[in-house]
């Protein structure tokens, strides 16, 4: 038996003060742990908590693009091997739902329309986002990992992508190893500008660099953001490793909260 834990972040860079907000959300990853729920459960629904508050750059709070369109990525892979991720979705409040359905699907992910009509024959509900305005150059992600009783390790992530970028662009939340990446050992998720994040390949190399080295998984992700990204980019990371508590790391302001039971 494991002892259960959760952490969680609110975006890396600029925004308003949203700490509170992420304890909120890591209070019901807690809740559900304590109740014997699954990791995946418990990053589930705290991500769709994150979803629902317009605070964040996520779901409801998804920035406009360049066209005034809401595009929402969203992603979660489990320490047993399961990747599932949406790109592109529109009309999905919460993209992470759909991403959780591909688990246990024969496919990892979908994009676009073809997202939006799978989530329609699974019976996800399809409604509009509302948006917001960028506020100046603000771009994140939020993002929990989790871990039951069992043992087992989720990571779920989602955004609505970067202020100021083109209707098409992807960032690095659906991205194996670049927003996420997790193992039976540890799971990693990083924040902040995703064009820096999945260049460097910035989640995997910080989870290789724990398992590689002597450092433990805050050194790990400290060294990864130090030495993988580039003076002046924000850029932030969030991990949980088989045991122990959650750890945060940033080179700029992000709201981040652990627990563990």
């Amino acid at each position: 038996m494991s002892v259960p834990a959760a952490v969680a972040h609110g975006g890396a860079g600029p925004g308003p003060d949203r700490q509170y907000n992420v304890e909120l959300a890591l209070d019901i990853a807690s809740t559900i742990l304590e109740s014997g729920g699954s990791a995946i459960e418990a990053a589930v629904e705290a991500c769709v908590a994150l979803e629902n508050d317009p605070v964040f750059n996520a779901g409801t709070g998804g920035v406009f693009r360049n066209d005034g369109s809401v595009s929402l990525d969203a992603s979660i892979q489990t320490s047993d091997g399961r990747i599932g991720f949406v790109i592109g979705m529109e009309d999905t409040p919460n993209p992470i739902r759909i991403a959780r359905d591909l688990l246990d699907e024969d496919i990892n992910g979908l994009a676009g329309k073809g997202a939006r009509l799978w989530a329609d024959e699974k019976g996800h509900p399809k409604a509009s986002v509302e948006g917001r305005p960028p506020r100046g150059d603000e771009g994140d992600t939020v993002g929990v990992i989790a871990r039951d009783s069992q043992g087992l390790l989720a990571c779920a992530t989602s955004t609505g992508g970067t202020s100021h970028r083109p209707a098409g662009r992807v960032g690095d939340v659906p991205l194996p190893g670049s927003g996420f990446w997790a193992d039976e050992r540890a799971a990693v998720a990083a924040t902040g500008v995703g064009e820096a994040i999945t260049t460097s390949l910035l989640s995997y190399r910080a989870h290789d660099r724990f398992l590689r080295s002597s450092s433990d998984l805050q050194a790990s992700m400290e060294w990864g953001i130090t030495e993988l990204i580039e003076t002046g980019v924000s850029v932030g990371l969030i991990g949980l490793g088989a045991e122990g508590e959650g750890v945060g790391t940033s080179n700029t302001d992000m709201p981040w909260a652990a627990w563990l039971g």
